[in-house]
């Protein structure tokens, strides 16, 4: 058996960091670029590196390889998590059973844009405030269906000043109050 020839400078520069660092993203581990490069172990890690590489654990090779689809799955679950619903990378983290590093890079994997603090911030607090005009809204329906403030208090779990605050954000015409106990003739005062 002959040993393979050796490999001569020119075809160790024709593998470039860039090529590497797209076949280990892709999932190839560092020993099958060693064999295919036939480069040392040492150079095609020197080589991931300069080219910026994230490198991964081997359980985490292991479970890119066990269902791709699955990957491809969750990157996509955690974007819509992240963009639609205001989701940190730290709750992505958490619900995914990863590292915010690696939520990062499955939201980047789908095609997702990491926002700063602010951002996300303010996209919350956008959040809030289109979700507290749903409910003023469906606390006026209600209203101008015959609830009466002290019932919507009740049934919405909240004090009968919030209920008159959001019925007012809502723009809601409101009805007389009523006046209850005995009745007061003016002309009289006790």
């Amino acid at each position: 058996m002959k040993p393979p020839p050796p490999v001569t400078s020119d075809a160790s520069d024709a593998v470039t960091p860039e090529s590497l660092r797209k076949q280990y993203e892709a999932g190839a581990t560092v020993d099958e670029l060693v064999a295919a490069s036939g480069l040392s172990y040492g150079t095609v890690l020197n080589r991931l590196h300069d080219a910026g590489t994230v490198m991964r654990t081997s359980w985490q090779t292991g479970r890119m390889r066990q269902d791709p689809q699955a990957r491809r799955r969750l990157a996509a679950h955690l974007r819509t998590l992240y963009e639609q619903r205001g989701a940190t990378l730290t709750e992505l983290a958490a619900g995914a059973g990863e590292t915010r590093r690696s939520a990062r890079r499955l939201l980047i994997e789908a095609g997702g844009t990491v926002r700063t603090t602010q951002q996300t911030l303010r996209m919350r607090a956008a959040a809030r405030v289109a979700e507290r005009h749903k409910l003023a809204l469906s606390l006026r329906a209600r209203y101008e269906a015959g609830a009466s403030v002290p019932e919507l208090a009740e049934d919405y779990n909240y004090s009968v000043a919030t209920v008159y605050r959001l019925l007012h954000q809502a723009k809601t015409r409101m009805r007389p109050q009523h006046r209850h106990g005995p009745p007061h003739d003016e002309g009289k005062r006790p």
